[in-house]
């Protein structure tokens, strides 16, 4: 779980390398399109990340879930938020998304260490 968390965390960088390497103009072009979108604008990025979190624990993708976990606080935004992310997340997502809270609070565990 948690530890399974701390190890994607470590590995992340070297796929990101090697994905750069297989398909640059994809990396690139997302890389570019993540740091636009994501900057304030009439949104702030904590709330892009919360945003980000809520879609990613609603469609079950659990890699965006631990990367945005970390992105969210990193970005300013409370334990606290992140679980009513979830709590948003469940209501629009359903089971599915419910049981993807787990994700969460692992991500949380890991990143808080």
């Amino acid at each position: 779980m948690e530890e399974d968390v701390q190890e994607f965390y470590r590995k992340w960088k070297k796929t990101v390398g090697e994905m750069q390497k297989e398909a640059s103009d994809t990396v690139e072009g997302f890389q570019t399109l993540f740091k636009k979108t994501m900057s304030d604008g009439a949104l702030s990025e904590s709330e892009k990340e919360c945003v980000a979190l809520g879609i990613a624990v609603a469609t079950q993708c659990v890699p965006c879930i631990r990367l945005h976990v970390k992105k969210a606080l990193q970005a300013g935004v409370s334990r606290e938020q992140i679980l009513e992310v979830c709590g948003v997340a469940t209501m629009m997502g359903g089971g599915p998304a419910y049981t993807h809270t787990q994700e969460v609070l692992d991500a949380l565990k890991a990143a808080e260490e």
